[in-house]
């Protein structure tokens, strides 16, 4: 399925090189990199993964300032409502889509969304408690799924004090 936009969440490997296929199958107009570390540029990122930079450069749009999930749907938003795009592919680890999805539904209520798991080699998803780093990553990401879904529903729903109503507000300094 086609999309207006391609979004790849950094962090894990193999996400950027799929996400730069799919651009280069013309799956999306653009590609919005969430993440990136400053001081890298469209040109390194094409040398890295040895893509000709006239065909592709035009087309991708590095993002710098996030640093978790929830940034990464930030600054997507963002950049979504700059170009008024309506429709998203997310490119991220198959382990991390749940969440991720989760965050940018929240950031992103009018969008559609076409999941793009990426399966890491390293993660071994069957027999998961036999190997440790991949039960540790299973462990966390479900600890930050639940923490995600417990926040969501505070800020979805008012805080009753009587008679009073109030609704928690969150400014960018609150974390």
């Amino acid at each position: 399925t086609r999309s207006d936009a391609i979004v790849v969440l950094t962090g894990g490997s193999n996400r950027l090189r799929v996400g730069l296929d799919l651009l280069s199958q013309n799956r999306a107009d653009k590609l919005f990199v969430s993440g990136v570390y400053r001081g890298i540029d469209v040109s390194e990122l094409l040398e890295v993964f040895q893509r000709a930079p006239e065909e592709l450069s035009c087309c991708i749009t590095l993002g710098y300032d996030a640093v978790d999930t929830v940034g990464n749907a930030a600054e997507t938003a963002a950049w979504m409502r700059e170009n008024e795009f309506t429709s998203l592919r997310i490119v991220t680890a198959n382990y991390h889509l749940p969440r991720g999805l989760m965050e940018f539904r929240r950031a992103m209520p009018d969008i559609t969304f076409i999941p793009h798991p990426v399966f890491p080699q390293n993660v071994h998803l069957d027999s998961w408690w036999r190997w440790p780093g991949t039960a540790r990553l299973i462990a966390g990401e479900y600890n930050k799924y639940m923490a995600s879904k417990l926040f969501g529903r505070l800020l979805s729903k008012p805080y009753r004090s009587g008679a009073a109503r109030h609704s928690i507000v969150l400014s960018p300094g609150n974390k």
